[in-house]
C-alpha cells in the first residue's frame, strides 16, 4: 500500500444518509456501510443466468480451473478500496469500505466518511473480531466475524472467504472433481464445498461466478487479469435476499501489511455493543 493510500485510509472518506436507531441515533451506512433506507423503486441490473441441466462432459477441466485460478489462489495478502451498492432484503445499501485481508483468517474494513473519524472498523484475526464505530463509542468483542459482516450486509462472509472473493478465486476451495460444459461457452467444476463457472476470454480461461449453498459470487470487467466488480448474491429459504456490488479501486496484492493492520484502538469509554442488537440495527433486522 502506498503511503498516500494508507494515510488516506486512516483519515478516511465516506458518508451516509441512512439513520437507524439503537439507543441512539447512529448516522450509518449499513451500520456504516452507507445504507440509504429507502424503498427499492428500481431494479439492479439483472445478473447472468447460469447455466443448467447437466451439459457435457469436459476432460480438460483441472487444466482450465488451473489457469483460471492461478493468479488468484497465489493471493496471500490484498488491500483494496470497495465503492458498494445494492440491497439487503427492501434495504438499499451504499458507500465506500477500505479492506485488507491477509491470510490466515485476518480482516481489517473501514467504513469511510467524507471527514473526520471512519463510521466503523472492524478488524478480526482468526474466529475473533472486534468491531468498533468511533462516532459513538460503540464496541463489539469476540464475534465470530461472519456473523458481523451477516449483520451489516446480510451475507455471512468470514476473513477467507472474502479474501478469496475478493481476489477472484470464488467462495469454493479444494481440488476440481469434474467439469461439465455448455452451450453458452460456459464450463462447470464442480469443487468440494461448491461449484465454480469459468468462461474464456482473448484466449484464456477466467473465472465467470462461483456458487456455494445459497451463496452466488459473478465476475466481471477484467483488466490484467482480475476481476473489477464482483456481485455477490445470496438467496436462503426461510431468509431475506441480499444482492451487493462490489466495484474495486486501489488493488494491492502480496505487500507485506504491519500486524497492528489488524488491530484497532478503543474508544477511552467504550459503549458495549451486543450481536444481537447489530443484527437488530442492520439491514435485515425488521425483515
Amino acid at each position: 500500500m502506498s503511503e498516500a493510500t494508507a494515510q488516506r485510509r486512516n483519515v478516511g472518506s465516506f458518508g451516509s444518509s441512512g439513520r437507524w436507531r439503537l439507543g441512539v441515533d447512529w448516522a450509518l451506512g449499513v451500520v456504516a456501510l452507507g445504507v440509504v433506507t429507502i424503498s427499492l423503486s428500481s431494479c439492479a441490473p439483472r445478473p447472468p443466468v447460469l447455466p443448467t441441466g447437466t451439459g457435457d462432459p469436459f476432460p480438460d477441466y483441472a487444466a482450465a480451473y488451473g489457469q483460471a485460478t492461478a493468479a488468484c489462489r497465489s493471493v496471500k495478502t490484498i488491500t483494496v478500496s470497495l465503492a458498494l451498492s445494492g440491497r439487503a432484503a427492501t434495504t438499499k445499501l451504499r458507500g465506500r469500505i477500505d479492506g485488507g485481508f491477509a491470510e490466515p483468517a485476518r480482516l481489517r474494513l473501514e467504513g469511510i466518511a467524507p471527514f473526520g473519524k471512519p463510521v466503523f472498523i472492524l478488524v478480526a484475526d482468526g474466529r475473533r473480531s472486534t468491531l468498533v464505530l468511533p462516532r459513538e463509542d460503540r464496541v463489539l468483542r469476540d464475534a465470530p466475524p461472519d456473523q458481523i459482516v451477516d449483520a451489516l450486509a446480510g451475507v455471512a462472509l468470514g476473513p477467507d472467504t472474502l479474501r478469496t472473493v475478493i481476489s477472484g478465486c470464488g467462495l469454493s476451495a479444494g481440488q476440481p472433481i469434474e467439469g461439465r460444459t455448455f452451450p453458452n461457452g460456459w464450463t462447470a467444476v464442480s469443487l468440494g464445498q461448491g461449484t465454480m463457472y469459468l468462461r474464456r476470454s482473448a484466449g484464456a480461461w477466467e473465472v465467470a461466478a462461483s456458487t456455494s449453498g445459497a451463496l452466488t459470487v459473478l465476475y466481471a470487467d477484467y483488466a490484467s487479469g482480475r476481476p473489477a466488480t464482483i456481485r455477490v448474491r445470496t438467496d436462503a429459504p426461510g431468509r431475506p435476499s441480499a444482492d451487493l456490488t462490489l466495484r474495486l479501486s486501489d488493488v494491492d496484492i502480496n505487500t507485506t501489511l504491519d500486524p497492528k493492520t489488524f488491530e484497532v484502538d478503543l474508544p477511552a469509554r467504550p459503549v458495549p455493543l451486543t450481536l444481537d442488537e447489530l443484527r437488530r440495527a442492520g439491514p435485515l433486522g425488521g425483515s
